[in-house]
């Protein structure tokens, strides 16, 4: 039998009440076939005798015979259905694990192709295909198996979940709409499918923008962190060098002390020796004196006694010691060589000072932009001054680049390689912040000042109140308060850093940074106290002198 034939002989031999093939097929006498138990129920539970397919009324009920031809090519036709099915399961694959399972097979349970919204029953490639061939099964719903079909049926009317109410957010069957939610907006299920399905599709692609931006991050950090690793190669590198200069000179120093010390006591030792010999010859001629003075006293030789006497009486031909004496000579031999590696270690550190004459190097003009400048600041080239009443001068344009609440302005001119420099004087000022920000700063309503919205600066506070805005920010504790301030960018080594001019040490320095945009001097006077007092701060020259 062929494919075609075979499914035109199965689509003959379904009953039109059921729609499975026929079981005792039974023949009315207007000539169509029903099962036998399907044409009984169905007369027994309707008040007339019609024919489901004709709609012909008999007025008495009719008398059903088997029909004995049809029986016989049904029953042919099961059993070659069955041998199909058999060969047709062999081929297939049984549900595995998560799979959805065929809701009709028996014994092994095959996997599911669809499943049937309407008889809430999931069907392998054998028990789909009444619904592919029977007429009345075609307008069934099919969909991608799944389990639970249960949890589609309305639970209070036990009808499919057709309907979206809009009104309630929630899946709702024909009669919920006219019952339940008569006055509330519904959509059908496949029309909310789709707008939650693009809502959807826009979340995936923001998600995806997110993790693009987390791994854009995660390569910056990396990046800054291979940056930061090169600049702490290079400071060690600068620091052994300088510490192994100064561990040599003091090791130096301590040579040249314990030699000087060695000599000295070389020095007394010799001393001491030509002393004890001149001791030593000194007692041999007492001696000899001694022995001399001695034979006279015992001499009874008057007149010998008293021509020696004189001779002997003399004083003896030795010298005064008694201010003579050895003194250890080291009083002040240490505290001299202190001095002296005091001096030996200034100037090493008056080496370390050159790294300001170094960045120095860098410097730009710098100009100041008065369209950035807030309308509270007046602004000159070189000077940006905050005065009381000044915005009763005149009301200036509010661009898209001006400030509108935060009293700062900025540069003109911008960096987005390589290195710059310059010099602002803050004598006197107890209220400003000094550095550089990217170009696509907030520049309207309140701004948060840190590393982390795109600023890099040190600020002072309340007269002596110093941080560096790296969010969180960092307390700042310096030896005197600076007049003039240096700041320097490297922009490819990812640094900004600021440095007492005066004193030429360096206050702060931010360290692996990762810069994508320009940078833009950056200038603010605050005006905590009210605007009472006249405040400036002005870009001064930078002296290159070494």
């Amino acid at each position: 039998m062929s494919a075609a034939s075979c499914l035109l002989s199965e689509d003959q031999f379904l009953c039109s009440i059921c729609l499975d093939v026929f079981t005792d097929p039974v023949s009315t006498p207007c000539g169509h076939n029903f099962c036998k138990n399907c044409i009984n129920e169905h007369w027994n539970s309707n008040d007339q005798y019609l024919c489901p397919m004709c709609k012909k009324v008999f007025n008495i009920r009719p008398e059903l015979h088997i029909n004995t031809l049809l029986s016989e090519v049904v029953s042919q036709f099961r059993q070659e259905a069955q041998q199909k099915a058999s060969s047709s399961s062999s081929e297939q694959q049984a549900a595995k694990p998560g799979e959805v399972p065929c809701d009709v097979c028996t014994g092994t349970k095959l996997k599911a192709l669809k499943s049937c919204l309407v008889c809430l029953t999931s069907y392998c490639q054998t028990h789909l295909k009444p619904h592919l061939t029977a007429s009345g099964m075609k307008r069934h719903q099919l969909m991608d198996p799944v389990e639970n079909l249960e949890d589609r049926m309305c639970m209070k009317h036990d009808k499919p979940l057709e309907l979206f109410c809009k009104t309630d957010q929630t899946c709702v069957c024909m009669l919920c709409s006219v019952l339940d939610h008569k006055t509330h907006e519904f959509v059908p299920l496949k029309e909310e499918y789709e707008r939650k399905k693009a809502e959807l599709g826009k979340t995936e692609a923001e998600i995806q923008e997110m993790i693009q931006k987390r791994r854009l991050k995660i390569q910056e950090i990396k990046h800054s962190v291979d940056l930061s690793e090169e600049a702490a190669d290079r400071e060690k590198a600068e620091g052994v060098q300088v510490f192994t200069a100064l561990m040599e000179s003091v090791k130096r120093s301590l040579n040249e002390l314990i030699e000087t010390i060695k000599e000295k006591q070389r020095t007394t030792e010799k001393q001491a020796e030509d002393f004890i010999k001149e001791l030593e010859q000194e007692i041999s001629e007492l001696k000899k004196r001694r022995s001399e003075v001695e034979k006279l006293s015992h001499s009874e030789d008057h007149l010998h006694l008293l021509q020696n006497f004189p001779s002997l009486k003399a004083a003896p031909p030795t010298k005064d010691w008694t201010e003579v004496s050895v003194r250890p000579p080291f009083e002040g031999t240490v505290v001299k060589a202190v001095a002296q590696l005091e001096e030996t270690l200034s100037k090493q550190m008056k080496k370390l000072e050159t790294e300001l004459k170094r960045v120095q190097q860098y410097a730009v003009d710098v100009t100041l932009d008065p369209d950035t400048a807030h309308p509270d600041l007046i602004v000159s080239e070189k000077e940006v001054i905050l005065v009381d009443n000044v915005i009763t001068i005149g009301k200036l344009p509010d661009n898209p680049e001006r400030f509108s609440d935060c009293v700062c302005v900025l540069g003109k001119q911008s960096l987005s390689s390589g290195r710059f420099y310059f010099e602002v004087q803050v004598k006197g000022e107890t209220d400003w912040d000094l550095g550089v920000a990217r170009e696509s700063i907030n520049r309207k309503g309140k701004i948060t000042v840190s590393s982390e919205d795109g600023f890099w600066t040190i600020w002072l506070r309340n007269g002596n109140e110093y941080s560096a805005n790296s969010g969180p920010a960092v307390r700042l504790s310096l030896k005197s308060q600076p007049q003039k301030v240096g700041v320097f960018v490297d922009y490819e080594e990812g640094m900004v850093s600021f440095y007492d001019v005066d004193a030429a040490a360096l206050i702060y320095s931010f360290t692996g940074c990762s810069f994508t945009e320009k940078l833009y001097p950056y200038f603010s006077l605050c005006s905590n106290d009210g605007y009472k007092n006249y405040a400036s701060l002005i870009i001064c020259p930078v002296n290159k002198t070494e």
